[in-house]
């Protein structure tokens, strides 16, 4: 509503009565303007003073009223809690797109704000700040100082907030159809009475009685479909509510007149079918954009808020209830069975099972022991543990998957934007056509022109076209979250599907990352159980990979190993059980076993000797070793159609020996950073659309160069940061996943879309040829509404 049709006996800045002569006022504009209380007051005058009083200018609506002025010391509370530099509020008293420019405008021009975001459809704020300077309480002041309620993001306040609007629908739902049920109980008898057997005085009271029983339909359950009509016309804008709101109006017009002059058709039960079938279609959505927020929901509220450090480990066993956000690395914590763990950490004492579902996706918990990884955000669910923090609650695993999911649907993909696009041309094309068919009747049979145009306008409302793809999307990117990956951006399922090229790195992603021992080698009569213990004994408190990997394998320890000494570069030498020995490289090792080295040395792998004064015992073939479901990956994307790349930072030799044993056509090694880059943006010159998957920190340029992007869960954060895609925990099998979503995904909206285009087609003719009546025409659109809520549904079955 522009200012210069605001009531100007009203209060500038809420619209609400001002006592007469009232004493607050705010110099908006170089004038004067009224306000009901000092909370208006201040609020107008800050936005003055900040050169936004444009606001006023483009608001489709008034403010809420503010009240007096917050306590702004209480407030301070919040900025030892919130200290990160990039911080997400959620913002209540969000009227309209004026709002979302006010609040940007506003947070960007405060010292230390480097960046203001606000997602209107979810209310979250996105600060990035410098925190000593743009204190969490300073932002949350300028937002209240300027009409707005904000708080540092509660998911269960948040929760609380949801809960009520889908309380408010489901009460103008249940208002709707009582009004139906009870308007039918009058219309039935007037349509069976075609006899005559009805006299006139008892029609007429049936109609009446119909009107009362409407107005609580129209005034009150109809109200968002009236108010949102209204906003878009205000700003020049047709969008979806316009047709239902001019349907709405039209019929309750044409039948008040009816009743009031006695005689023409009456559309009473045809307007509350209507609005009952709408709003359940409306609900029907809203229950299904819940259930595929429920898991991002439940990732936002896992991290805890208080952990149990203890006070001097491994000394005093007492703990102290500290602020998660408070722990550093070195801390260490008592996580009992039950609750997630605060941060990343090592487990120090004790065996227990954690369930990594919302992490990673996962349907198992997983045995855990001391030395075990443990990701933030996981659950305890066996005993007690004692584990020791090596990230800031800010830095955790967890804390980088909200951060993820925050900027996810920041934006609308192109499928939900050329659907919008259409929606809007066609509300505008249905107007045109709805004059074009009343003004056909009335040169016809003039009794029919209204009916027929109130047909036309209910039967063709694009609700089904615009629900379409934004339901398909929102089931399918839950789907996607509980078969472990989670879309950071807005367009991943739709590039995906059209993807010619998947390019894939190889370190750490078609491989583990890390060496594995394929197999051992022994001699001289020894067990291969014997040898990995002897090995294992020497590697004791050795942090170097190849040392992990023998660790790993042998198993737990057996064997002590004495006099141990480390020389750079060749090996490791110790006793064990009075005899001496060496494991390193085959030279280092002949030095004490002596005798020519047995079998050569073996290509393609790692070896690494271990023999000892009486000769050689074994060797150890090391190897950076494919992941198990990598073949059946590839081989499910070449089924589809799409062209493998591997390009490896590694040497051609290594990145060949894999392609081989993938069955990728196309490899290349010795790729730096700048050289994978140059490699996608030639495939992308020649008309590719190409999907990147990589883990490590010198994937993050060819990541974001990509058209669309995957990082590894277990890999680097800056190449998460970068990636449109993370796949949570471990293994490319979420990848499969994703392209069977993705095609999956783009049929069902195929499917919707054409379903949508095809009713239209029908019921539109129909409408206008008089066959459908007002009636009719509500079943049919909510129908078909319904149909593509449902259908879009089926995603969710992974």
């Amino acid at each position: 509503m522009s200012a210069a049709v605001l009531d100007t006996a009203a209060c500038w800045h809420c619209g609400q009565p001002a006592p007469a002569a009232s004493p607050w006022s705010a110099v908006v504009d170089g004038a004067n303007r009224t306000m009901c209380c000092p909370g208006c007051a201040a609020a107008a005058q800050a936005i003055a003073d900040a050169g936004l009083a444009d606001y006023y200018d483009n608001r489709t609506e008034f403010a809420a009223r503010i009240g007096d002025d917050a306590d702004l010391a209480a407030l301070r509370a919040y900025d030892d809690a919130v200290d990160a530099d990039d911080v997400v509020f959620t913002i209540e008293g969000i009227r309209c797109a004026a709002c979302v420019w006010l609040i940007e405008r506003r947070l960007n021009a405060l010292p230390g704000v480097t960046h203001a975001l606000l997602n209107v459809a979810t209310e979250r704020l996105r600060v990035r700040r410098d925190p000593a300077v743009a204190k969490a309480s300073d932002i949350i002041a300028a937002l209240r100082a300027i009409g707005y309620t904000a708080y540092p993001l509660d998911a269960e306040r948040q929760a609380a907030h949801l809960e009520r609007e889908r309380k408010t629908l489901f009460r103008r739902l249940f208002v709707a159809g009582m009004s139906m049920m009870q308007v039918m109980m009058y219309a039935v008898p007037v349509y069976l009475a075609t006899d005559g057997t009805m006299d006139a005085d008892m029609r007429a009271l049936m109609h009446w009685a119909a009107l009362l029983l409407t107005v609580p339909a129209v005034a009150y359950s109809s109200w968002p479909f009236l108010r949102g009509a209204w906003m878009d016309l205000r700003r020049g804008v047709a969008g979806m509510d316009v047709p239902v709101a001019l349907g709405i109006l039209a019929a309750s017009a044409a039948s008040v007149v009816a009743v009031v002059r006695g005689h023409g058709d009456v559309y009473f039960d045809s307007i509350t079918m209507f609005v009952f079938l709408l709003l359940g279609s409306r609900y029907l959505e809203l229950d299904a954009r819940r259930r595929a927020a429920r898991a991002l929901e439940g990732l936002q509220r896992a991290a805890p808020a208080m952990a149990q450090r203890f006070v001097d480990f491994p000394g005093a066993r007492a703990t102290d209830t500290v602020p998660a956000g408070a722990l550093v690395p070195g801390d260490v914590v008592l996580v009992p069975p039950g609750q997630a763990v605060p941060a990343d950490g090592v487990i120090v004492e004790g065996d227990t099972e954690v369930d990594v579902a919302l992490l990673t996706g996962e349907s198992r918990t997983r045995a855990l022991g001391p030395g075990a990884q443990l990701p933030g955000g996981a659950v305890n669910v066996a005993q007690a543990i004692v584990v020791r923090v090596t990230s800031s609650a800010r830095d955790s695993t967890l804390a980088l998957l909200v951060r993820l999911v925050e900027r996810a649907g920041q934006d609308k993909p192109a499928l939900a934007l050329w659907a919008d696009r259409v929606g809007a041309w066609f509300v505008l094309a249905l107007l045109v056509l709805t004059v074009v068919v009343c003004a056909g009747w009335y040169l016809v049979d003039p009794a029919r022109a209204w009916p027929a145009a109130i047909a036309v306008l209910v039967v063709s409302c694009p609700c089904a076209l615009s629900l379409a793809t934004p339901t398909a999307l929102a089931a399918a990117t839950d789907r996607l979250l509980r078969r472990g990956a989670l879309a950071v951006k807005p367009h991943v399922l739709e590039t995906l599907g059209r993807a010619t090229h998947v390019v894939f790195d190889k370190t750490g992603t078609l491989t583990y990352g890390h060496p594995v021992l394929r197999q051992t080698v022994t001699f001289g009569g020894a067990s291969r159980r014997m040898a990995l213990q002897l090995a294992a004994a020497l590697e004791t408190g050795s942090a170097h990979p190849l040392a992990q990997a023998i660790r790993d394998a042998a198993g737990p320890a057996a064997l002590v190993a004495n006099m141990v000494n480390q020389v750079v570069g060749k090996g490791i030498e110790g006793e064990i059980g009075g005899r001496r020995y060496r494991l390193g490289n085959a030279a280092f090792v002949a030095g004490i076993a002596c005798g020519q080295i047995p079998g050569g040395q073996p290509g393609g792998v790692t070896a690494v000797w271990l023999g000892t004064t009486s000769g050689w015992v074994a060797r150890f073939d090391l190897v950076d070793d494919i992941r198990p479901e990598a073949r059946d990956v590839v081989a499910g994307l070449r089924a589809a159609g799409k062209t493998v790349v591997l390009l490896s930072g590694d040497d051609d030799e290594a990145a060949q020996d894999v392609a081989m044993q993938l069955g990728i056509a196309h490899a290349l090694g010795h790729q730096l950073p700048e050289d994978k880059l140059t490699v996608v943006r030639g495939l992308q010159r020649e008309g590719a659309v190409v999907a990147m998957v990589g883990d490590g920190i010198n994937d993050a340029a060819v990541l974001s160069g990509a058209d669309v992007s995957f990082a590894m869960g277990q890999g680097a954060q800056l190449a998460q940061l970068h990636a449109d895609c993370v796949l949570l925990g471990e293994g490319l099998r979420p990848l499969e996943a994703a392209l069977d979503t993705a095609a999956a995904t783009l049929r069902v909206i195929r499917q919707n879309l054409g379903w949508a285009m095809l009713y239209n087609v029908a019921a539109i003719p129909a409408a206008a040829s008089g066959l459908l009546n007002p009636w009719l025409s509500g079943v049919g659109m909510a129908a078909s509404s319904a149909l593509v809520v449902l259908n879009a549904a089926r995603l969710r079955r992974a």
